[in-house]
């Protein structure tokens, strides 16, 4: 099995670093091959983002699909292109934030999302209204570090989303926690034994593990999105800002 996860941002540095948290979570078998965009954003933290990254977005979407891979991972909390990469091909199109609100209202009867930039919070408001879980969310809270300033201090990134986690669950009545930037997956699992020690013992949900294994699992049960509810395109030329055809 070929996953490939697309980093819908121009910080190509971070290729590598995705490919070994998705790799550290796939199953024997399964390869995974990251790539970012030739043109976009360096980092998603607003609606002006996700709208520039989109069209990188599904060049990319385009090319894994002609190169044979059997599943796509948008990797972004944002999950921007999503349903849109859906109606380009015929493969999984899977977005973190979408499968780990589902997981979430599995698990708790309510979640909490601990996202970067609190200029982020409107839209992962709007998200949690298109995949219908606003009964399921307790709260979105911000860490107020910007996406490109995560990885500057990690420990200090660390302190900020155990203490937000732990208001989410004390005062707005969490059950599970997602945080709300896959660079902060690789935190989830720390930061659920701190919680636990702590007094609040609820999943901390790693986004990133998440979606490779619902891609994994549409790819194994032979499950791929509805055509009737992404419909194709259709046969139309597009120019941004290189022509593409929809074939």
């Amino acid at each position: 099995m070929h996953i490939r996860v697309i980093d819908p941002v121009t910080t190509s540095e971070w290729e590598e670093g995705s490919r070994q948290v998705f790799q550290a979570a796939a199953a024997e078998g399964t390869e995974i091959s990251v790539v970012s965009l030739a043109w976009g954003p360096p980092s998603i933290e607003v609606r002006a983002d996700s709208a520039w990254a989109a069209p990188g977005i599904l060049q990319r979407v385009l090319e894994a699909a002609r190169a044979g891979v059997d599943a796509i991972i948008i990797n972004c909390m944002d999950d921007p292109g999503l349903y849109a990469a859906r109606e380009m091909v015929r493969i999984p199109v899977v977005g973190p934030a979408e499968a780990s609100m589902h997981l979430a209202a599995i698990l708790a009867h309510r979640f909490s999302i601990i996202t970067t930039d609190s200029r982020d919070i409107p839209s992962v408001e709007e998200l949690v209204g298109r995949y219908r879980m606003r009964e399921k969310l307790a709260s979105i809270r911000a860490l107020d570090i910007p996406v490109l300033e995560l990885r500057d201090d990690p420990e200090a990134t660390f302190r900020a989303l155990i203490e937000s986690a732990e208001q989410a669950v004390l005062r707005d009545g969490a059950g599970a926690i997602i945080p709300g930037c896959t660079l902060l997956a690789q935190m989830a699992q720390r930061a659920q034994a701190e919680l636990a020690e702590r007094g609040c013992e609820v999943p901390v949900l790693n986004p990133s593990a998440v979606a490779l294994k619902s891609a994994e699992a549409q790819v194994a049960l032979g499950y791929t999105h509805s055509a009737r509810t992404f419909a194709a395109p259709g046969d139309k030329r597009i120019v941004w800002p290189i022509e593409q055809d929809f074939v």
